[in-house]
């Protein structure tokens, strides 16, 4: 006997629409991300990983300034920091231009552990770019990119 849903679920309009589409692919891609670093022994979440490598790149980057790049309020970041700084991957530093900030910057053990992550990361993006080619990425990339443009522009 048939249970009433069995069979494919109708979605009606919901494939052709950009953000539920965007919505279902980042779950998706999240849900690799968290499975390739559970499998490695890791924790870290997609966000986390974006935060290390800001702070890497942009040695004593101030919480403000991470916080306006990552796109997020000050209430948000603050959390993370606490986690990534009590694992020993992060740390702050009075700001030496401003004494009212502070200046992050990765520990040793953070600098180590972001090389390990950034192996884990270009595996999970292999993986999950694997049906496109790389001009498709890179058109991929560019046409999201513009989505997010027109999205923030509102």
């Amino acid at each position: 006997m048939a249970r009433p849903f069995d069979k494919p679920l109708d979605r009606g309009l919901l494939p052709s629409l950009l953000g539920y589409v965007l919505r279902r692919t980042q779950s998706a891609v999240f849900a690799d991300f968290a499975a390739t670093f559970a499998k490695a022994g890791e924790a870290l979440t997609p966000g986390e990983f974006g935060l290390l490598v800001l702070v890497e790149r942009n040695a004593g980057l101030s919480q403000m300034a991470l916080a306006r790049a990552l796109g997020i309020d000050r209430s948000t970041l603050v959390p993370i920091l606490n986690r990534l700084q009590a694992r020993g991957l992060l740390v702050r530093r009075e700001s030496p231009t401003d004494g009212r900030t502070h200046a992050l910057g990765l520990t040793p053990a953070g600098e180590k552990a972001l090389a390990t992550f950034a192996r884990l990361v270009k595996a999970h993006e292999k993986r999950i770019a694997s049906g496109l080619s790389i001009a498709e990425t890179r058109t991929l990339i560019e046409l999201l990119e513009k989505v997010r443009a027109a999205a923030r522009s509102l």
